[in-house]
């Protein structure tokens, strides 16, 4: 695994690509999977500076209650939209039935 900040955040970004549509995951569950147990603050830092990348489906990332916690680094109600484009019931800013569709890299991807 990377130790470099940028190469960290490399990997954190190839995580992402990988959550599938209609699917979200949490800052702690992509730490996690890195073996970055309390990094999930790191991550919310790489998922902050990927706006730049369109390939990064950012929106995926939510806090570990489904907490659209990023809302704010998309402008307006951008990440909701999207994520409501892939057909998910967003409430308060809170996806509903989050565990419904809750994508864990560590069980998917082991």
């Amino acid at each position: 695994m990377a130790t470099d900040k940028s190469s960290i955040f490399e990997d954190v970004y190839a995580v992402v690509r990988l959550i599938p549509q209609g699917r979200v995951t949490s800052y702690g569950a992509i730490a996690q999977f890195l073996g970055k147990k309390s990094g999930a603050r790191l991550v919310g830092w790489a998922m902050n500076a990927s706006h730049v990348d369109p390939s990064i489906p950012a929106h995926r990332v939510v806090n570990s209650s489904g907490i659209l916690t990023g809302k704010g680094f998309f402008g307006g109600n951008l990440m909701q939209e999207l994520l409501e484009a892939e057909g998910l019931v967003i409430k308060n800013d809170k996806i509903v039935d989050f565990k419904k569709h809750l994508w864990i890299p560590s069980e998917e991807l082991l």
